[in-house]
């Protein structure tokens, strides 16, 4: 298991490697398409919802103006893409420990 805040896709598709026994490549593949399939999603559909994980929601947000907290300066925040996550209640009963692995 990762025990990390950060990981990358490598330690993800070494992690697949050592628990399913599948060669390097074919588990960082794997990696590779799944994180592929939700950036599609996400483009598509604006909203990509992973069973008893979550759902990454693709959200507009118009441009504004901001302020810097220091010097009080004000300037421009661009519009933009956002992306959301809200994790499902199995996934916060786990992250939680109040339910079994």
């Amino acid at each position: 298991m990762i025990n990390k805040q950060n990981i990358s896709r490598d330690e993800i598709a070494e992690a697949m490697k050592n628990e399913f026994g599948f060669n390097r490549r074919l588990c960082l593949d794997i990696v590779n398409d799944i994180l592929h399939i939700i950036i599609d999603g996400l483009q598509s559909d604006k909203k990509v919802k992973i069973h008893n994980f979550g759902t990454f929601k693709l959200t507009y947000k118009n441009s504004r103006i901001g302020r810097n907290p220091k010097t009080k300066e004000e300037y421009k925040i661009s519009s933009r893409n956002v992306i959301s996550f809200k994790a499902s209640k199995i996934l916060l009963r786990y992250i939680n420990g109040n339910i079994d692995e």
